[in-house]
């Protein structure tokens, strides 16, 4: 009861708040902007869900980006409190401080840049830094970045510095260029060509001091003080078709991720695409090996990634078929999708009066072929080269599977429908490490219906069905929302597991919650039974621990 008359308050303060918030400001003759974010949990022990008795029976993550441009010149902070972090979050968030703030200077052909900073090469094969809050990830760069055009068509880039790990910095530094040429740009007579030609290089590197690590008793490893990777990328882009891959090469990076082994690794991403009005069709493969990237060898998190290694599965909203993201594997992956979008065309017997979309996505992961390098070796035994793997080469196992199929049709100027099927084979093995147990298959079902009632007044249903018989069986869910433009929403859903084998543990996870929308500030709380669970965004995942108790979330960018 206390928790509750705590978050009333709260939620009454900010509800005041939030008008008096308003756009980019003037000062000293430059402007000023930034976002603002809280997210504030408390805690009651359920013991029937696993819900753990949490001390502080409250915890909260928040922060504050504040921007000034003036000109050339952009600085800004990010102050950041974890108090005590989330449960979820990596508790060596605990604290708060400042641990992004930058200078930036752009003019010209410069674009120069001192502190902390986000940067991506090409698709991020060797290097991409980036910060996605619901996950907890900032892998952020403390240093120096520069970016020169000396030409229209030609970008060039350098970075050096250290990656953010927590409240403190990754023992390794991180150097890398990037160069990239739109030949379409650069040769002036190729400028109204039907076809366009990008072509990109990258080379990182990282130096991180020696260490002693051991791979028993009386064996310790000569590790690698500097680690190299470089990748190349090409697109082709001509009317609607386009034409993209990079392939990427890491040297031998031994590391707690790949068991210590000295084997080189090397990835590819390849994606062909077409569209025009009504349809779009793309087809997308990657093969990964060995291509775990880290500033610090020991590391075992989402901490530190020097690279990204981009997924080949769709995001879900839906709660239920979100049960089973895919996570990726950086030790070795095969993926292939494919996905068509059309839309009937409206005013058509099929499409209606409005049209019709369908979407249609297929993608499947495997496991890489490996082969052990000698008669003595196995594989992946630490110290050695570990295995010996081609370029494409499938292994046995499937690590994921799915199909989805999705029909959105407006009605009429009041009524708008979404169906949604998804089909999966999730193997819980490998992406949650649940040993032993059985690969999932489940069968996801979503009827997604809007009703605007006049302009100001929308009610919402869902209504979602998970079959499976593995894992904790079928899951049922209904929720409604309605809201009132442009300011207020109610929510209300319920998750029944009724199909769990263990008939002790059908429980309920229902969900209520309401919020308040000014401009651009948001403001929700809500009260949740949160079952357990993992939440992926672009295959990177963290935990999600049952919980049952009150979030309050606070937005606002000004």
């Amino acid at each position: 009861m206390n928790n509750l008359l705590l978050f009333v308050r709260i939620f009454i303060f900010l509800l005041i708040l939030i008008p008096c918030i308003g756009t980019a400001q003037n000062f000293l003759g430059g402007d000023v902007h930034g976002s603002f974010q809280l997210d504030a949990q408390t805690y009651k022990p359920d013991s029937a869900i696993g819900a753990p008795d949490v001390n502080e029976k409250l915890l909260m993550n928040g922060f504050l980006n504040v921007i000034y441009a003036n000109g050339p010149f952009t600085a800004g902070i990010r102050y950041e409190g974890y108090l005590n972090p989330i449960t979820g979050f990596d508790p060596r968030y605990k604290g708060q401080g400042i641990p992004y703030r930058f200078v930036q200077f752009k003019k010209g052909m410069f674009d120069l840049t001192a502190g902390n900073f986000y940067e991506q090469f090409g698709n991020g094969l060797i290097l991409r830094s980036y910060e996605e809050w619901n996950l907890g990830y900032d892998n952020s760069i403390d240093g120096f970045r520069a970016k020169i055009e000396p030409v229209r068509g030609i970008l060039l880039k350098g970075v050096i510095g250290k990656q953010r790990f927590f409240w403190d910095k990754g023992p390794a530094i991180v150097r890398g260029v990037d160069g990239e040429i739109n030949f379409n740009d650069v040769i002036q007579q190729w400028a109204k060509a039907r076809t366009r030609i990008i072509l990109g290089g990258s080379f990182v590197s990282k130096y991180q001091d020696d260490e002693q690590i051991m791979t028993d008793e009386s064996h310790m490893l000569s590790l690698p003080l500097n680690v190299g990777a470089w990748a190349a990328r090409l697109n082709l882009i001509r009317g609607g078709f386009t034409l993209a891959g990079e392939y990427a090469m890491k040297i031998n990076d031994p590391s707690a991720i790949n068991n210590y082994i000295y084997k080189n690794g090397q990835a590819i991403w390849l994606s062909a695409s077409y569209s025009v009005k009504g349809l779009g069709v793309t087809l997308s493969s990657k093969y990964i090996d060995n291509m775990s990237f880290k500033s610090k060898r020991t590391e075992t998190s989402n901490a530190l990634d020097i690279n990204f290694l981009p997924p080949l599965t769709d995001q879900y909203s839906y709660s239920l078929a979100a049960i089973y993201p895919y996570a990726t594997q950086p030790n070795g992956e095969l993926g292939i999708l494919g996905q068509v979008v059309y839309t009937i065309p409206k005013k058509s017997k099929i499409g209606g009066k409005y049209g019709t979309t369908i979407k249609l996505a297929y993608s499947s992961t495997n496991d890489i072929k490996r082969s052990a390098v000698n008669d003595t070796t196995s594989i992946g035994q630490p110290g050695t080269d570990g295995y010996e793997a081609g370029l494409f080469g499938r292994g046995d196992t499937r690590y994921y599977e799915e199909l989805n199929v999705e029909l959105s049709r407006k009605f009429n100027p009041s009524f708008k429908a979404i169906l949604f099927y998804l089909y999966q084979m999730y193997n819980i093995e490998v992406i949650e490490g649940h040993t032993g147990e059985p690969v999932v298959y489940a069968h996801t079902a979503v009827a997604d219906l809007v009703y605007r009632i006049n302009d100001t007044h929308s009610l919402r249903a869902e209504l979602q069905h998970l079959w499976s018989q593995q894992d904790k069986g079928d899951w049922a869910m209904g929720l409604l929302e309605y809201t009132i433009s442009p300011h207020w929403f109610v929510v209300v859903f319920d998750q029944y597991n009724y199909g769990n084998p263990d008939k002790d543990k059908r429980f309920h996870y229902y969900n209520v919650g309401f919020g308040f929308m000014h401009e651009s500030s948001r403001i929700e709380l809500r009260y949740a039974r949160q079952r357990e669970g993992i939440i992926c965004v672009g295959g990177v995942c963290r935990n999600v621990p049952a919980s049952n108790g009150f979030t309050l979330t606070l937005t606002s960018s000004f």
